[in-house]
């Protein structure tokens, strides 16, 4: 096996467990050799690339060995004409970024900390920021993949052009398995122009019922932000960004009506300059990483009201908390810290049994142990559960692959 090995140390530490052994591969042929290598020794194996999500799931029951996906960082195939681009795993998606604007493209997928978030994590982790709500999660961008099964064979889903279907399973297998069914080395994207012009609107200090009406105002109003925010730092009352991209007179048209409608109902609002909108969304990223505790809430995108008194009382009991909601998604995030771990996860707990009595979720994205303890990190396993087992049995046979960090110990 061409790829060295080393020691694992308290740095190499993936939720407290310590690899016996860290790969660092160059290629992909190398991280296939390692995982072909710790499959005849029955090494536990995980996986990780920057390291943005390493505190989501569960700690691993065991890992003798932790394969480290830095070197896999090269775009493989790039083709701006027909708006797709095939990428190795570790790439960054900054790096991705710098490649794709010299022909004026992206790829609309922005989890905070594109410096060090990686393509491959991205998709392990199902990653997302704020322009989900224009351009859809992680999956909805793949079109492709290619894997290295458990026991070191190479498998592929989907194709390199936007229609083709075939295979398309295993691409959404990936997104969101935590590393648990294989290491994904190559990703292709259907990619996105740059826009010509991006203007935020921002709408201070509004209740839940005032957010829920906005949101009914740019459906009725038939406008497309790609950005939809609510971010709360203090008790129950949300500022709202709205980002309008695109061609220059059409960015400019709809955030004019926005605004009109805005000031129909009484409620004020502010174009951002250049440099206030790149601030505020630097905020948000701030918040979406702030704090030792970290939970992601999914509900009903008109629900906020009904479920706000359970999320305060989670928020009583965090320090320097902040809110974040994404309005017409249903998708969210609390985030802080806490001295009374006691206090913050009996109201976690709360939360979570109100959210999942109306089919929601709250999910610890990054929690002290003392609280994944008492309240575990999934909450109750999905209806699926049956047939993401048997899916762990038919990739991952040993259970070798981050054992024990997915859904239900998987």
């Amino acid at each position: 096996m061409s790829s060295e090995r080393r020691a694992g140390t308290d740095a190499d530490a993936v939720l407290g467990a310590i690899p016996r052994w860290v790969y660092s591969p160059k290629t992909t042929e190398e991280a296939r050799e390692v995982i072909e290598a710790t499959a005849a020794e029955t090494l536990s194996l995980g996986f990780i690339g920057g390291g943005t999500d390493v505190q989501l799931g569960a700690p691993m029951r065991q890992l003798d060995a932790l394969l480290q996906t830095g070197g896999l960082s090269r775009v493989v195939e790039y083709a701006p004409a027909d708006m797709i681009v095939t990428v190795e795993a570790g790439t960054t998606l900054a790096k991705l970024s710098e490649t794709l604007q010299q022909h004026r493209q992206r790829l609309p997928l922005d989890p905070p900390a594109l410096d060090r978030a990686t393509v491959g994590g991205a998709i392990a982790a199902n990653s997302f920021g704020p322009r989900r709500a224009r351009f859809g999660s992680v999956r909805d961008l793949l079109i492709g993949i290619s894997i290295v099964r458990a026991d070191g064979t190479r498998a592929r889903g989907g194709g390199k052009v936007v229609k083709n279907v075939a295979g398309f399973d295993i691409p959404k297998l990936m997104c969101g398995s935590l590393g648990t069914l294989g290491l994904i080395v190559t990703a292709t994207f259907r990619l996105h122009p740059l826009p010509e012009m991006e203007k935020t609107v921002l709408v201070r200090s509004r209740t839940a019922a005032q957010v829920r009406g906005l949101v009914a105002r740019l459906k009725a109003g038939q406008l497309e932000p790609t950005s939809l925010v609510a971010l709360s730092a203090a008790a129950a009352r949300f500022d709202v960004a709205v980002r309008f991209e695109g061609f220059g007179a059409g960015v400019t048209q709809q955030a004019a009506r926005f605004a009109e409608l805005q000031q129909r109902e009484g409620e004020p609002c502010e174009q951002l300059g250049d440099v206030d909108a790149q601030a505020w969304w630097k905020k948000h990223d701030d918040a979406r990483t702030k704090g030792a505790i970290r939970a992601k809430i999914a509900a009903l995108p008109n629900a906020l009201e009904t479920f706000l008194p359970k999320l305060e009382a989670v928020r009583e009991h965090l320090v320097d908390s902040i809110l974040v909601w994404y309005a017409s998604l249903g998708l969210g995030f609390i985030c802080g810290a806490s001295s009374d771990l006691a206090a913050a996860s009996r109201a976690l707990a709360d939360a979570r049994s109100a959210l999942e009595k109306a089919n929601g979720s709250l999910t610890l994205q990054a929690a002290p142990q003392a609280i994944r303890e008492w309240i575990g990190e999934w909450g109750t396993p999905p209806p699926a559960f049956s047939v993401m087992h048997r899916l762990k049995e038919r990739f991952d046979p040993q259970q070798r692959l981050n054992p024990g960090r997915f859904v239900g110990g998987l």
